[in-house]
């Protein structure tokens, strides 16, 4: 199986996306903070220091993030592949995990783009409430996950809210951030002829696509 880079920004899909192929196929679910918590448990030098930073709320230099992705990366749970979720951030991260891969010996893997319009990615924000007692998550606009109670959660009858951060004016300068900071790592990946795009507006589409594309680089996941 080959390891894959998600770029997709706020409400894309990402997390849906990396939850099917987890459970299809078997790839490790990776996220910055999870990385970072996970090397921060190991109780060496390196995840003393790094555990003291996230405790402070310190914000954590690239070269620690680079030692805790290489970490990550070599444990057995990646073996079969692996999907990196909110890493690399910037272009020089990017750079940063390349040479990882090529001390590693490692493939440089596929980076997939999510797409979706504008219109579309506001509703799945301003559009979704949460469950306070079970967190689970729903979305006015869609009729697939819209509560059959306003207000109240299906799975527990518990109240539904809407996060202070999830409007219209906060959504579209997360929109505007995300672009602007991830603009080069695309191009980054595109230069390197591994980047693939991918439209997130239907979660079963996306899934077939990143399917399609990894059978068309030899790696069978049928």
């Amino acid at each position: 199986m080959r390891n894959l880079i998600l770029l997709a920004v706020q409400g894309a899909g990402k997390g849906t996306l990396a939850k099917k192929l987890k459970e299809k196929y078997g790839y490790a679910h990776i996220s910055t903070g999870d990385i970072l918590r996970e090397r921060a448990s190991v109780g060496d030098e390196l995840g003393n220091e790094l555990k003291s930073m996230m405790d402070n709320g310190q914000l954590v230099p690239n070269d620690v993030i680079f030692e805790a992705v290489e970490y990550k990366i070599t444990q057995p749970e990646c073996a079969n592949g692996y999907i990196l979720d909110g890493f690399p951030r910037n272009l020089e991260q990017a750079q940063g995990y390349t040479k990882i891969l090529e001390k590693l010996n490692m493939d440089a893997g596929v980076a997939i783009n999510m797409t979706i319009p504008e219109e579309l990615l506001v509703q799945r924000i301003i559009g979704r409430r949460m469950c306070k007692d079970c967190g689970a998550i729903y979305n006015i606009y869609n009729d697939q996950l819209k509560p059959t109670t306003e207000g109240i959660c299906n799975k527990c009858g518990g109240a539904l809210y809407q996060r202070d951060d999830d409007n219209e004016e906060a959504m579209k300068t997360r929109i505007e951030t995300y672009f602007n900071v991830t603009a080069p790592v695309i191009d980054y990946y595109r230069e390197k002829g591994i980047l693939y795009e991918v439209d997130s507006t239907d979660s079963e589409v996306t899934l077939k696509s990143v399917e399609d594309i990894l059978n068309s680089l030899g790696d069978k996941v049928d």
